[in-house]
């Protein structure tokens, strides 16, 4: 748990909305490349943890905030969580640190948010503003089509009827098993991995937010046409890596992905789940690394 209290302690914050938010910052501190990393449901920005060396030797500056509603940051009960807003708090972040130009990587919850600063990206060049210009994306398994989304039980008890009580209700052995559920069978979370998810999603009584947080799953019905245009019509350099095995976002999404986005650039990870950057931590940063050496100019 040493490395985990360490990444808390060795976080800065800021202000949204009137509430804390949690953030790390990295990288070699020279000019160059940003790097926005955006994290998943229903975790946090230490998703990141098991890769960050890498890409902070890699980007100039390295950015993970844990969203509104998640991990350390702020989670008021009584506040709207919706995509926009969470794609809100990342440029809030970037213009107040001065940045105009940036690379994103996500994954989960997080490619959504991408898929939104993307289309956001797209709408300012039709009116020539440059303010925040998205120069790559890169994206983990995620929900990308609400067709080819599969939730998991505890995810569409959360966005049903009962779904205030599922969350304030729920245990960490049925949190635990759900989420090791979505990881390879070679590639399971061990008990200190399960007990860091658990703390990130209870603290600050997080998990009675659980329902207002899942209704992103509706929002990506609501807004397919915007965030799937925004893949589709992009002109930035656009990678997929897929854990295969993932049975929420796994290979049937992979396929969907090939057939709608023009020129797919994908990389597949056969013994993989839902989690690359921790269940295959080497082949994820390398192939986040060939992409920036490659496809990114």
């Amino acid at each position: 748990m040493e490395e985990f209290a360490s990444w808390r302690a060795t976080g800065r914050r800021f202000t949204h909305r009137g509430h804390q938010i949690f953030w790390r910052d990295g990288g070699t501190g020279t000019d160059g490349d940003v790097l926005l990393c955006i994290h998943g449901f229903p975790t946090a920005s230490w998703d990141w943890h098991a890769i960050w060396p890498g890409l902070c030797t890699r980007f100039a500056r390295v950015i993970a905030a844990d969203m509104i509603g998640f991990g350390w940051s702020a989670k008021p009960r009584n506040y709207d969580y919706t995509i926009a807003d969470q794609a809100d708090l990342h440029e809030q972040l970037l213009r107040e640190h001065g940045i105009g130009r940036y690379h994103i990587l996500a994954h989960d919850y997080g490619d959504t948010v991408a898929q939104e600063l993307l289309a956001r990206a797209e709408d300012r060049r039709g009116h020539d503003d440059d303010s925040l210009v998205v120069e790559s994306v890169c994206l983990l398994n995620g929900g990308l089509f609400p067709e080819t989304h599969r939730p998991r039980l505890v995810q569409r008890l959360l966005a049903g009827p009962a779904g205030p009580l599922v969350g304030v209700l729920g245990s960490e052995r049925t949190f635990a098993r759900s989420l090791a559920s979505v990881f390879g069978p070679e590639t399971k979370p061990d008990a200190e991995a399960i007990a860091q998810f658990w703390i990130l999603w209870c603290s600050k009584r997080g998990k009675r937010n659980g329902h207002k947080l899942i209704r992103y799953m509706a929002e990506r019905r609501k807004y397919r046409e915007r965030w799937v245009g925004a893949l589709r019509e992009t002109s930035v350099p656009l990678r997929l890596i897929d854990g295969s095995l993932d049975p929420v976002s796994g290979a049937h999404m992979v396929e969907r992905y090939r057939e709608l986005i023009p020129d797919p650039d994908v990389v597949e990870l056969p013994e993989v789940g839902h989690y690359p950057q921790l269940e295959a931590a080497e082949q994820t940063l390398q192939a986040i690394l060939e992409f920036h050496g490659t496809r990114v100019r």
